[in-house]
């Protein structure tokens, strides 16, 4: 059978995910109301989180599709996934136009040789400009040096959300067949070398409970059993033998098992317990190995540690230390963009690709019911040649033009440079380039500058010359000193100070952080204290306490705005901010002996 693989490739929330569900309705793969994010939480955000792969069979041929994440910090994802495919659908919004991962995952497309097509979707949106995205994308394809076949791409217009696809904009279409028709002309053939020695990849990891360790892999040459002795080889590892225990292919999105498996197909492969991606499984140890994959390195570190806290071990079924280590090291059997420092027994350091990537990690673990609390991110600073080096971002901005001031001048501040600006009627596009260590904890702060009104994506470019010190923090901390129930009466006086993230009845303990201060000064307030009740009461009087809706936090909050002498507990119910220190005598002390010389 003919088979072709392709990769879904976009930016977050260009539509990506909503083509892919329709390609495989309209293909018989699935019904309504299925879709490809699966996980509940990229159900509950509307992103792809977790690569994935499907199939389809049209025209009596077989399609691998592999759905890609859109998000930035699982970059390293979409990475490895190009490596195994043969050409993408680059899915691009007719109003926003390319965005910043667009020309992360287009430039590492054009870069492996891959001749992409591209698809301008939501053409059906009121301020859609499906012509001006094309000429955006072709400029993009110049800009990233793409060669004269790739930038001959066919442009594709299309309505995800009614499974609709068009060669031109004024087609009249009631399906996706113009698509999947390109896909079958302009996609290479990946079959064809069965008669070779078999040569597989893996390029993404599963975890099953039973099996143990999963390998995505792409069959490049020769035939794959169940059953069959095969050889792992790495060019820094010693070759050594498995065997295949089990074999699935994807039916849909379903897997399949089966007893062999030829080149050009995308198989599981169960039974190897140490692969990795980027190994090379061949039949014999005297075989070249496969070009590796290189993995994004992380760019923030954090700690994860036990949750000591007054409340701890109420909502938790998983609190110890050794019931943490291992799921952390369950974790990174399959999220390779992770790294993990075991050596110290009271902490973990823990190394990620940006808040999101470890916020993801932390909501799935308070879900399975573990407690703990980690410390503020800080971003990796490394030494090259002697010189001090730092992540740095490129940031693509799009705002009303009342609100362009005040963003370049927080980013200034924050140690990014403005690059270009582009006006557009009402909106304007900025492109600007800073260091990561100033863009962390901002993404709140420019929802409220720009009244929420804005778009805000970043992309890791690489290390760069360190930019010397950022003044980011802007506010303070209300710290508990009491514990007990969090009244009313004493919210309403402190909610004049900043802004709350605790209500009335909210139990809190001394040290917990139940608020921040507009004005930068630290503040040990008592929540829990009442009204002072007399003989002489008037009328009314308690009837006039009005209370601001408190700022409900959640872990990406937490990450953003904690100090640095903080810990954000995380429970299965609760996301609370609290001082390391819970005393002010502590923390005094604490201050003391950092200061002393």
């Amino acid at each position: 059978m003919e088979i072709r693989n392709i990769a879904i490739i976009a930016h977050v929330d260009h539509g990506k995910t909503t083509l892919t569900d329709a390609i495989l309705r309209q293909t018989g793969a699935f019904q309504e109301g299925m879709s490809m994010d699966t996980n509940a939480l990229e159900k509950e955000r509307g992103i792809t989180i977790y690569s994935k792969n499907a199939s389809v069979y049209y025209q009596g041929m077989k399609i691998n599709l592999v759905d890609t994440p859109g998000h930035a910090d699982f970059g390293s994802e979409v990475e490895r996934v190009l490596r195994s495919i043969d050409s993408v659908v680059l899915v691009v919004d007719a109003q926003e136009g390319p965005m910043p991962q667009t020309r992360f995952v287009l430039k590492k497309s054009l870069e492996l040789g891959l001749k992409p097509i591209v698809v301008l979707n939501k053409i059906d949106k009121q301020a859609a400009n499906p012509e001006l995205a094309k000429e955006q994308v072709y400029e993009l394809f110049l800009d990233l040096g793409a060669n004269d076949d790739q930038l001959n791409f066919t442009t594709l217009y299309a309505v995800g959300r009614e499974g609709v696809a068009k060669y031109n904009v004024e087609d009249e279409s009631k399906d996706l067949s113009p698509l999947l028709d390109t896909i079958v002309k302009e996609v290479p053939l990946a079959s064809g070398k069965e008669d070779m020695q078999l040569r597989a990849q893996p390029f993404n990891l599963a975890y099953d409970n039973f099996l143990g360790r999963l390998a995505v892999a792409r069959i490049y040459e020769g035939v794959l059993k169940t059953g069959g002795t095969v050889y792992i080889k790495h060019k820094d590892k010693e070759t050594y033998t498995g065997k295949i225990t089990k074999l699935f292919t994807f039916n849909g999105l379903a897997r399949e098992e089966i007893g062999e498996a030829f080149a050009g197909d995308i198989v599981m492969i169960a039974g190897i317990p140490d692969i990795y991606i980027g190994d090379t499984i061949c039949a014999s140890s005297d075989q070249e190995t496969l070009p590796a994959i290189l993995i994004d390195e992380p760019t923030i570190a954090l700690n994860f540690l036990v949750n000591d806290s007054p409340f701890a071990g109420r909502e938790g079924k998983f609190v110890t230390s050794r019931q943490l280590r291992e799921r952390l090291e369950k974790e990174l059997e399959v999220n390779v963009g992770l790294h993990i420092d075991f050596s110290d027994q009271d902490k973990f350091k823990v190394y990620g690709r940006g808040e999101l990537h470890i916020a993801i990690l932390l909501e799935n673990m308070r879900r399975e019911g573990y407690e703990l609390q980690v410390s503020q991110p800080h971003v990796i600073i490394k030494e090259v040649d002697g010189m001090k080096m730092e992540p740095f971002e490129e940031i693509t901005i799009d705002v009303p033009t009342e609100f362009q001031g005040v963003v370049i001048e927080k980013l200034s501040q924050r140690g990014a440079r403005l690059l270009d600006v582009k006006h557009d009627s009402a909106t304007v596009r900025m492109l600007l380039k800073g260091p990561t260590r100033g863009i962390l904890g901002y993404r709140g702060q420019f929802i409220v500058d720009t009244r929420g009104d804005g778009i805000f994506a970043s992309r890791v470019v690489g290390f760069e010359p360190y930019a010397g010190e950022i003044s980011k923090r802007q506010v303070g901390s209300m710290a508990s000193m009491a514990t007990g129930k969090a009244l009313g009466y004493s919210l309403f006086n402190l909610q004049e100070r900043g802004v709350l993230y605790v209500g009335p009845g909210t139990q809190v303990y001394e040290g917990m952080v139940v608020g921040n201060t507009s004005k930068g000064i630290e503040m040990a307030v008592n929540p829990t204290k009442g009204k002072h009740l007399t003989n002489m009461r008037a009328a009314g009087s308690d009837e006039n306490i009005i209370l601001a809706p408190p700022r409900a936090l959640t872990i990406e909050d937490g990450l953003e705005i904690m100090a640095d002498d903080e810990y954000l507990e995380v429970t299965p119910q609760n996301v609370r901010l609290r001082k390391q220190y819970l005393t002010k005598l502590d923390r005094a002390k604490a201050r003391r002996h950092v200061s002393s010389p």
